[in-house]
């Protein structure tokens, strides 16, 4: 894969827009790999007594929130192959809190959880390392706006670092910058 380029203002919904700025590097591809490491990390430090926490009383705990960031990686993933394909059908859009009550995290080990989301990143890594550099501008429709596949990929990198920087914070107590987040 050739360098994907960032994308520009038009190629996704505005909503978005904190997302791809929290992904400033230049390889998204890399990028995304390397944070795959750094959830892995992260995530392997907390036991079940913290993942179970809420830092108030209508937050997801830690395991709802990891559960929401792999649901979520996979949504992007599977709209960042429909449109590199070439599919023009409309995809709808998701709301994220009936997936979290629906998908039973807080049931789940914490290491199972940190597993899944490893191994969702290690397959859309390898989807997005295949895709042919015409793809990755290749614009289609996700919840009534355009969204190319750089986009999606940018914007995967964007939400996990939203995240984690939030679980770093009110979760875990540690500040950190949006960078390493």
């Amino acid at each position: 894969m050739k360098n994907a380029g960032r994308p520009q203002t038009g190629e996704y919904a505005s909503y978005y827009q904190r997302y791809i700025d929290l992904a400033t590097e230049d390889d998204v591809v890399a990028a995304l790999d390397a944070q795959s490491h750094e959830t892995a990390t992260l995530l392997g430090g907390i036991s079940e007594q913290p993942a179970a926490h809420r830092y108030e009383p209508d937050k997801w705990t830690v395991k709802q929130l990891v559960g929401h960031i792999a649901d979520s990686e996979r949504i992007f993933a599977y709209r960042a192959l429909r449109i590199a394909r070439g599919d023009t059908t409309p995809l709808p859009g998701f709301e994220q809190e009936p997936y979290v009550a629906n998908a039973a995290s807080d049931d789940r080990p914490i290491a199972d959880l940190a597993e899944e989301v490893a191994a969702v990143r290690r397959a859309n890594v390898m989807m997005l390392r295949a895709f042919p550099s015409e793809a990755w501008s290749r614009v289609g429709t996700a919840s009534d706006n355009p969204i190319s596949v750089r986009a999606l990929a940018f914007i995967m990198l964007g939400h996990e670092r939203h995240h984690l920087r939030i679980l770093r914070e009110r979760y875990l107590g540690a500040s950190t910058s949006p960078r390493t987040a």
